[in-house]
């Protein structure tokens, strides 16, 4: 492996380099997986390793994971996030009747109980 900083050929498995001590690997902030220092993304899980580094025209943040990326839309509107979520259905008996018959407030704090 060449050293970015001052081109001393090292050993593979090296970490540091044997002529001016500079990093010849950058821990991943997300997996902790070894990358080289001029790689703008983790080989194991995609996470950015440089401040704005670029993926599919959206600008990511070190330590980010890909998949939760924030996406703007083009111009100045508001922010989506992409995230994993649990999402549980559940389906209460006589509910239809029961809201229609009821203020939108009241059946709120009805649900509220189940939250």
């Amino acid at each position: 492996m060449i050293c970015a900083n001052c081109g001393t050929e090292n050993e593979a498995g090296r970490k540091f380099c044997k002529e001016c001590a500079a990093s010849l690997a950058i821990a991943c902030p997300n997996c902790g997986a070894a990358n080289s220092p001029d790689a703008k993304f983790c080989g194991e899980c995609a996470s950015p390793l440089q401040p704005g580094a670029v993926a599919g025209g959206v600008t990511l943040v070190p330590g980010a994971s890909v998949r939760a990326a924030r996406v703007a839309p083009s111009g100045d509107g508001p922010v989506a996030e992409r995230r994993l979520v649990t999402v549980l259905f559940a389906d209460l008996v006589g509910f239809t009747p029961f809201s229609e018959e009821r203020d939108p407030e009241a059946v709120r704090e009805l649900l509220t109980r189940y939250f």
